[in-house]
């Protein structure tokens, strides 16, 4: 059932995608007839930012892949690299077209067929390479590899282009006036199914957004067929639709940037196993209550918990219990602690909660809650904690006299587990 919905589902994409196909093709011919010439100033400063476009997406690429090793990123760098390179000197050509009158006009340039097949080239590349060539952790050994297929691909396109007897010319009044672009045309919507499928599992929003530049390249393709003459309507269109695609390639890196920079700040300060602040973290609450606490007059606690017999649940029940036993307690902390409290891990089975604004009545309350929820979890095996407070500034004024006082207390109480029996130690030493 489910299977039959996804393929009618990809059908009517399809038909969707093949339908606004032939409406754009329809809106570039109807282009043609518009009596309309862009300044030559134009499409200078389209070229330029379609290069630093190209430029800076390269840039940030090259950032992803010292951290992620991304192997088809790093071919896409390449690849934005020698397309922007190839269309910076092309700017400086273009006025050298021009001067050459209505002959010059009616040539497609060299330049743009060149840049624009090999940034199709190098697409399709990064895919076969990705599905084909095993990934190696050495990055010397990645950028050899890539450099290899782009250097490559840059060869032969150039070679075929430079070297062909045939050159892409424009035919006024034909149906297609300029033939030669349908051939960049369906590489970048070969690339672009294949980009597709690659991404049907995540379809995640910089995924959609690559997905939809290399469209934007189909659509500035079959654009620039409908051009009879440089600097036309159907010509300006293509040029918009190209550095609208690059902005959209540029803008999905940095998506994924950001993405990255925040899964890696929340590495930084929280455990990998339950998802709490880890040890840095807690030290800064700790630095931060106490500041707070000397400025307002209002003291704050600590609770250092820790699970009791997690070696003997290791042995008996294996790690795998042993970590959710902790899991156990991390929800625990996590779902009965106020918004403004920090629950932290700060070693194997040892957690800390920072009690903001809480006095050493609300810290034994806190304690017993937190006893009473682990005992009535409901899972197996049945685990207990051990808790120590200490509270600002009676306890101690300084993060080792706190931690230290914690500890005391919490080792008093430590090595009975009985749930009765830990609550009355509990209400005792606190």
């Amino acid at each position: 059932m489910w299977n039959q919905i996804r393929a009618w589902t990809w059908r009517l994409r399809w038909i969707l995608a093949g339908g606004a196909g032939v409406a754009f093709i329809v809106v570039a011919a109807w282009s043609r007839q518009l009596a309309f010439s862009s300044e030559p100033i134009l499409y200078s400063y389209l070229q330029i930012v379609g290069s630093l476009l190209c430029f800076t997406y390269a840039a940030n690429a090259m950032v992803r892949f010292r951290g992620t090793h991304d192997r088809r990123t790093l071919i896409l760098a390449f690849g934005f690299v020698l397309s922007g390179v190839i269309e910076t000197v092309a700017t400086f050509n273009f006025y050298d077209v021009l001067a050459g009158g209505a002959t010059g006009q009616m040539r497609v340039p060299i330049a743009w067929m060149v840049s624009r097949t090999l940034l199709a080239l190098v697409l399709i590349a990064a895919l076969v390479v990705e599905r084909r060539v095993p990934n190696s952790r050495d990055p010397g050994r990645e950028i050899a590899i890539a450099l290899t297929v782009v250097v490559a691909v840059a060869y032969l396109t150039s070679a075929a282009y430079l070297g062909s007897p045939l050159e892409a010319g424009m035919h006024p009044g034909a149906l297609i006036a300029r033939p030669a672009d349908l051939f960049p045309a369906f590489l970048f919507a070969v690339a672009a199914i294949g980009f597709g499928r690659s991404q049907r599992r995540t379809g995640s929003a910089v995924d959609i957004t690559f997905l939809a530049a290399l469209w934007l390249n189909v659509a500035c393709h079959l654009a620039a067929s409908q051009s009879e003459r440089l600097l036309d309507a159907p010509f300006t269109l293509a040029q918009v639709l190209k550095v609208s695609s690059y902005a959209l390639v540029l803008g999905g890196a940095l998506l994924d940037n950001a993405r990255l920079f925040d899964q890696v700040r929340q590495l930084a300060v929280t455990d990998p196993l339950t998802g709490l602040s880890n040890y840095r973290t807690l030290i800064n609450v700790v630095e931060s209550e106490m500041q707070r606490s000397r400025r307002t007059g209002r003291p704050f606690a600590i609770l250092l918990l820790d699970l009791d017999g997690l070696k003997s649940i290791n042995d008996r029940y294996g790690h795998l219990v042993g970590s959710r036993a902790i899991c156990r307690l991390a929800n625990v902390l996590r779902v009965h602690s106020r918004a403004m409290d920090t629950a932290a891990r700060y070693g194997g089975d040892e957690f800390a909660l920072v009690l903001t604004e809480a006095s050493s009545e609300a810290a034994a309350a806190v304690s017993r809650r937190i006893c009473e929820r682990l005992a009535k979890d409901g899972e197996t095996p049945h685990v207990t904690v051990s808790v120590g407070a200490a509270v600002f500034p009676q306890d101690g004024e300084t993060i080792d006299a706190l931690f230290n006082a914690a500890d005391l207390a919490l080792y008093g109480m430590k090595g009975r587990s009985d749930g009765i029996q830990t609550l009355a130690r509990i209400a005792a030493c606190l």
